[in-house]
């Protein structure tokens, strides 16, 4: 009689891990949509106008459409720099890269469809980051998220990205789980994103599920070292809301520099000291 009734209450609590396992599913993607609700305004297409001239001395013009972060009401806006311009990512994975990119039109696209001509204001390239501004004030503050108010996932843990897809896909928001295979602690840190393949790109902002914003996707490169294969010398990292922050706080307004390229003071710091390392 024990031994039978013991069976049953290792089914019972096999059937109740079953029948929970579907719950906690539900429960992520009810905050996941919670967060796209809130959010997805701030997640804005910035369509992008290349030129980019190799070693033969020729030029040729590239369009693409990328993701961008919205991070004040005014408009500051925060991309990949390697999705703009990855001229220093090639020339970190080889040195006889001989590639120049000129960025020559770029533009917010809202959520309604209005189009903002816009400019770049700052880089950094040590963090992959490029902060672009309207050349306009907009007629209203723009929905943004707030970069102070973070939160730092562990190893694990889930965090819901946000996306605005291509015009193929009638540029429709798109909301995603992600979760995190590593926290990388020095020489600053950063979280791996599993390698799963979702709606997250470059741009996308990714928020823990009770909201807090964890931070945004980016390219992270290493000198080659003479390895000629670069899936040891780059990879996709979601860097912290604090680090983006910094950088936010020092870019200029519109039309008060002309892109300017130095990597923020206490970046600067950090690098030193990497260099050190």
């Amino acid at each position: 009689m024990r031994y039978v009734q013991k069976r049953w209450l290792t089914a019972a609590a096999v059937l109740a891990c079953l029948t929970a396992a579907p719950v906690r599913g539900d429960e992520v993607a009810e905050k996941g949509r919670e967060i796209l609700n809130r959010y997805r305004e701030a997640v804005v297409t910035v369509p992008v106008v290349l030129r980019v001239s190799g070693s033969s001395g020729r030029s040729s013009e590239s369009r693409q459409e990328l993701t961008g972060t919205v991070v004040d009401p005014s408009g500051l806006t925060v991309l990949a720099l390697s999705a703009v311009d990855p001229t220093d990512i090639y020339r970190r994975l080889s040195q006889n890269t001989r590639t120049d990119i000129e960025v020559m039109d770029i533009k917010i696209v809202q959520a309604d469809q209005t189009e903002l001509l816009a400019e770049i204001v700052l880089r950094d390239a040590d963090l992959d980051l490029v902060f672009i501004r309207p050349k306009a004030k907009p007629s209203k503050p723009m929905a943004a998220v707030d970069l102070s108010k973070s939160g730092a996932p562990q190893v694990l843990d889930q965090v819901i990205t946000l996306n605005r897809l291509n015009r193929a896909a009638s540029r429709a928001y798109a909301a995603s789980v992600e979760r995190i295979s590593a926290v990388v602690q020095r020489p600053r840190t950063f979280y791996i994103p599993d390698t799963a393949m979702t709606s997250t790109t470059l741009g996308s902002p990714a928020f823990l599920p009770d909201g807090r914003i964890v931070g945004v996707f980016v390219m992270r490169a290493v000198s080659s070292g003479g390895t000629a294969d670069t899936r040891h010398n780059l990879t996709t990292i979601l860097l912290p809301a604090e680090d983006i922050l910094n950088g936010a706080k020092q870019a200029p307004e519109a039309g008060s520099a002309a892109d300017r390229r130095e990597a923020p003071a206490a970046e600067q710091a950090t690098s030193s000291e990497q260099g050190a390392n």
